[in-house]
């Protein structure tokens, strides 16, 4: 099995549930930084999809699926280079799969994906995939939709499978997740939710968490059976500003749009955090999603709830948790001194 982007969340969770079913021979992973990390049966390959030199085509020959992961978060502010990582890089993966006759491949698509869409219902893996043009990240997520669907009608003989989970958590990627979207001038109060004077409710604010652990067991159930095309995956309950307040013993008060999305846009572009208000205005139209067809094709049920996924989270942020990878290392070299130095938002 190869694994792209496998030293980052969801990728050290896929790597692990691979490596821990015997019926699996090997696992190769894929990083643009090779960790010293070795779970069983597994090998590492130091490659950088956003290189338009990557070759992967001989990296790919011979193996039974491809499972591709790797995705460039950031920078925001220079969304160029996300694309070259996110669709360039995908588009040589997908390429490439074809060129060494892979089997099956299994796409890490998104909720992102979708096209907004109703908070007090779920919709099935046919509702439209046009993403949130505002962003980055959903218009990314969008068009490898759209390639997907012309490379199945040019390769009939791939089994194409795309997974579109919810938010995806655990301890081990709390403070990655810290990096890559909070930044370095994370509110001491979101860490320790019991000096939080109240939770915010946000018109909209309303969505969906998954644990790493069960989107990567999902993963591994794909490979061993016959289906196709998309799959939701979420856990319950969806998210919202009375669950949070359930989960941190707060008081719930409602925040007017008006005041927060200038608030987040002008700290975007001061770079004082990394998640762009694009971004903020893409969750606020996601849809809330149906996991029916994973549950009766795949057997799947997730192990934890949306509140004990968010609640880890939470928990590693506090306790400083990292995992075995560069990606996920608790502490990176200069620190917060450091992503603060080489501007919020800018630089991979």
């Amino acid at each position: 099995m190869i694994v792209t982007g496998a030293t980052g969340n969801l990728g050290t969770g896929i790597v692990r549930a691979l490596a821990a079913d015997p019926a699996i021979a090997s696992v190769t992973g894929l990083a643009r930084r090779v960790p010293t990390w070795l779970p069983e049966r597994t090998t590492w390959v130091g490659v950088d999809l956003g290189d338009e030199r990557t070759d992967l085509t001989g990296v790919f020959r011979g193996a039974d699926a491809v499972i591709h992961l790797a995705w460039l978060f950031q920078p925001t502010h220079t969304p160029h280079v996300t694309w070259r990582t996110n669709v360039l890089g995908s588009l040589r993966v997908f390429d490439a799969v074809a060129a060494a006759g892979v089997p099956l491949l299994v796409h890490t698509s998104s909720v992102g994906a979708y096209s907004p869409g109703p908070k007090d219902r779920p919709v099935g893996e046919d509702w439209p995939t046009h993403g949130w043009p505002g962003a980055a990240y959903t218009r990314e997520k969008s068009y490898l939709e759209r390639v997907l669907d012309a490379f199945e009608q040019r390769h009939p003989g791939v089994r194409v499978v795309r997974m579109r989970p919810a938010f995806v958590f655990q301890r081990t990627a709390a403070v990655e997740q810290r990096r890559l979207f909070a930044g370095p001038l994370l509110p001491r109060a979101l860490v320790h939710p019991e000096l939080l004077p109240f939770v915010p409710d946000v018109p909209g604010l309303r969505f969906q968490a998954v644990h790493t652990a069960d989107v990567a067991d999902a993963y591994r159930l794909v490979l061993d059976r016959d289906v196709r095309g998309a799959f939701n995956l979420a856990a319950g309950p969806p998210i919202d500003a009375e669950i949070l307040a359930g989960m941190w013993k707060a008081r719930v008060r409602r925040v007017p749009l008006r005041l927060v999305r200038p608030a987040l846009a002008a700290a975007w572009r001061l770079h004082a955090v990394p998640a762009s208000p694009d971004l903020f205005d893409a969750v606020l139209r996601l849809p809330l999603m149906d996991c029916t067809r994973a549950g009766r094709e795949l057997g799947w049920r997730p192990r934890f709830t949306a509140v004990e996924a968010v609640a880890e989270c939470v928990e590693g942020l506090r306790d400083g948790s990292g995992g075995p990878t560069p990606p996920l290392a608790a502490r990176t070299p200069g620190g917060r001194a450091r992503e603060v130095g080489t501007g919020v938002g800018t630089r991979p």
